[in-house]
């Protein structure tokens, strides 16, 4: 006894079910899965509810053999411990989840050799790209060896101006911090950051100064303070700044994490934050800008958006419609009690 063609069979549905289940031929239903060849929106629509209905489930490897791509995408990292590369990871697995696209983790803790091994992996899976990351914002090589698969750079930009980068605007969120400050009456504002040999460190100093000088200000000690991205350093620089300047009314700190320092500091000194001074953090790390006392206020630098972008650059530069350069993702300002 035969099934009827309009049921689903016995076992696993196969892609002539769905086609005949749909009314269309089976090359329609292949188009349609697969997001390619014109028809009607209304066909699609058919394929999708047979698709549905049947629970079909395409073979995968088939879909690579036709169409010459492995649907998965390679994201590489340096960010061992995955403060910075998870909220990357995870708007990245947003936009490519949405075109059934796998994202393979790998972690190169920083090493070449490491890296090297990671990416001869993802080449012998013929991943149909490669968005790379890390845990610091300062421009990195390109990977060598790739011409043949698009690679999209997330918060460490490339060195190379014919890749394609996305960037937190660091110039933006030190304007949010510095106008938010002054917005609210403070005009003595130290600015507190982590090594001047980190990139994140030197330009959000270097964008504090200038928005600064446009409310025709300027740092509170003359100076910015270079230090470690830690609590420790906050309260050490906290206690330089008010010994420099006691007339200090405001912190604007390169990190949560020294900025909750400094706030530790302040009430060690019975100073009340925001009463008398006000702190301000940056990165938005909950761990450290919730816990604080009082929580901070702090700028989000939108790791997830990155992701997000990085991953539908990736997408247009695997349909050949690559957008070299750097692309800058906006910072917001989260306003807690600390200011």
């Amino acid at each position: 006894m035969t099934s009827a063609p309009d049921s689903p069979p016995a076992g696993r549905a196969r892609l002539t079910d769905v086609a005949a289940l749909a009314g269309v031929s089976v090359g329609t239903a292949s188009k349609a899965l697969s997001g390619g060849g014109r028809m009607r929106p209304e066909t699609r629509q058919r394929v999708l509810a047979a698709v549905e209905e049947l629970g079909f489930r395409p073979n995968q490897h088939a879909q690579s053999l036709h169409s010459g791509r492995s649907w998965t995408v390679g994201l590489m990292t340096t960010d061992g411990i995955g403060r910075f590369s998870t909220p990357v990871l995870l708007g990245a697995e947003d936009a490519l989840g949405a075109g059934k696209i796998s994202v393979l983790l790998c972690d190169t803790r920083g090493d070449a050799i490491r890296e090297q091994h990671h990416l001869r992996n993802l080449m012998d899976r013929r991943v149909d790209g490669i968005i790379v990351t890390g845990r610091r914002t300062d421009p990195r090589p390109p990977l060598p060896g790739v011409d043949s698969v698009p690679v999209v750079y997330a918060l460490s930009p490339s060195t190379d101006p014919a890749d394609t980068s996305v960037v937190t605007d660091d110039h933006g969120g030190a304007r949010l911090a510095v106008e938010h400050l002054v917005g609210t009456g403070r005009t003595r504002i130290a600015h507190v950051t982590g090594p001047e040999h980190h990139a994140a460190a030197r330009e959000r100093a270097q964008y504090a100064v200038e928005h600064l000088a446009s409310a025709s200000l300027e740092p509170s000690t003359g100076r910015i303070h270079y230090g470690e991205w830690s609590e420790a350093w906050g309260r050490r620089a906290a206690e330089a700044v008010l010994r420099t300047a006691p007339g200090t009314d405001a912190f604007f700190c390169g990190n949560d994490q020294i900025a909750r320092g400094v706030a530790d500091a302040l009430r060690e000194r019975g100073v009340a934050v925001p009463g008398d001074i006000a702190v301000v953090g940056y990165d938005n790390w909950d761990t450290m800008a919730l816990a604080s006392r009082p929580p901070l206020t702090t700028v989000d630098t939108n790791l997830t958006e990155i992701g997000r972008i990085a991953a539908l650059e990736l997408l247009r530069a695997i349909d050949a419609e690559p957008r070299p350069g750097v692309h800058t993702v906006p910072c917001r300002l989260v306003v807690r009690e600390s200011s």
